[in-house]
């Protein structure tokens, strides 16, 4: 059994006050001491907490250590702890100034009880994208999926569909993409959907043909608020517009013109869906021309997406893409992919066509004539369907 100064010892130098002590080594180890007997074993042993201090160097290396890594979430009290526990002698008054001047970021968020967010970093264009589908407008039939580069923040497509469900859908988007570039990331990363499927097995198998040697995963699979670049693009896209029309279709919901049946929502694309798909490549463009503000934690660089993206040298970087050689390879990779050149259900659009000639409607890129067209076109079909 340990004598009674070497537990002294190791309780003393986990923070524990003296009456604290007394209560371990009487319940704990059968110990029966007094205060005053106490106090000159802890002076004995030469342990103190006000006199002796540490030198404050010393302190404030092990400060930024912990800072660096995962005790930049800990508050004062907590990181006096720390001190106390690794032989320090310092007040907890002068651990908190001493964090107030290396870390007042830290500092502010743990006062507004704000969480540190992991900072993103990855080393260029093409390194890594993230693709992702935006469910939002799913309740009413229109299906976005979008794919964003992780250093640049460019956008690389953003596609609305009546389906985001269909691997081959996915696919075809992501062929469209590496056509038009000239080549493929090093990585994709996506949340764990099976709409995903098609284009993992695109690009493991480029990238097992045009760099076997890459030494690195092809394809990410992880949890959906892992996947933070399009995640957090998301909240832009519905701050930008899709709020807009998530109460426009809320409105007719409310009204009593969209049951969410497939007739409703085959409606819904075929009103709607050129015109939001429009609304979105506008919103592309304005994005990837934007300026992002540089941020004072943000490890990626900030400008414009396009700059970034196309112009890496100027951000002491360069271009990860992966060339895509113009011969019969991008044929095969067509065959994994299916274009839908229907805005909904075909025998929808045929009858939608069929009352648009016969009542003179006209197809319009203004959302309030689309809702008019919708309600007529929905008061037709219904009138001579049985549903």
């Amino acid at each position: 059994m340990p004598c009674r100064e070497t537990l002294v010892k190791k309780y003393f130098m986990l923070g524990l006050q003296h009456n604290e002590i007394l209560l371990f080594l009487k319940l704990i180890h059968g110990i029966k001491l007094s205060l005053r007997t106490l106090k000159r074993i802890v002076s004995k042993l030469n342990l103190h907490r006000r006199m002796n201090f540490s030198n404050i160097e010393d302190i404030v290396k092990f400060l930024e250590e912990r800072i660096n890594g995962s005790g930049q979430m800990h508050g004062y009290r907590w990181m006096h702890l720390k001190c106390i526990q690794h032989g320090f002698v310092v007040t907890q008054d002068i651990v908190r100034e001493l964090l107030n001047i290396l870390d007042p970021d830290g500092v502010a968020l743990r006062k507004r009880k704000r969480l540190r967010r992991r900072r993103y970093h990855t080393k260029g264009p093409n390194a890594l994208w993230h693709m992702d589908s935006y469910d939002k407008l799913k309740p009413f039939g229109i299906c976005i999926n979008g794919c964003i580069d992780g250093y640049s923040r460019h956008i690389v497509w953003l596609r609305a569909a009546s389906t985001s469900s269909k691997p081959e859908v996915i696919a075809g988007y992501y062929v469209d993409s590496i056509k038009i570039l000239g080549g493929v990331p090093e990585t994709i990363r996506s949340d764990m959907g099976t709409e995903n499927k098609s284009v993992e097995k695109l690009h493991v198998a480029l990238l097992e043909i045009l760099q076997p040697d890459l030494g690195k995963p092809a394809f990410l699979y992880g949890r959906s608020t892992a996947n933070q670049r399009i995640e957090s693009w998301w909240s832009q896209l519905r701050k930008q517009n899709m709020q807009y029309w998530m109460n426009l279709f809320e409105t007719l919901k409310t009204a009593g013109l969209f049951s969410g049946s497939f007739l409703d929502k085959a409606l819904i694309q075929f009103c709607f869906l050129e015109i939001i798909q429009n609304e979105l490549d506008e919103i592309a463009l304005e994005w990837n021309t934007h300026k992002i503000q540089k941020s004072r934690n943000a490890r990626s660089p900030s400008g414009r997406p396009i700059i970034m993206y196309q112009m890496p040298e100027l951000y002491n970087s360069k271009d990860y893409l992966i060339e895509l050689p113009l011969n019969g390879l991008t044929d095969i990779l067509e065959q994994e992919c299916i274009r839908l050149n229907c805005a909904c259900d075909q025998d929808v659009f045929d009858l939608c066509i069929l009352f648009m000639t016969e009542h003179n409607y006209r197809v319009t890129d203004d959302p309030y004539d689309a809702i008019k067209l919708y309600i007529n076109l929905r008061r037709n079909i219904y009138e001579v369907v049985d549903l």
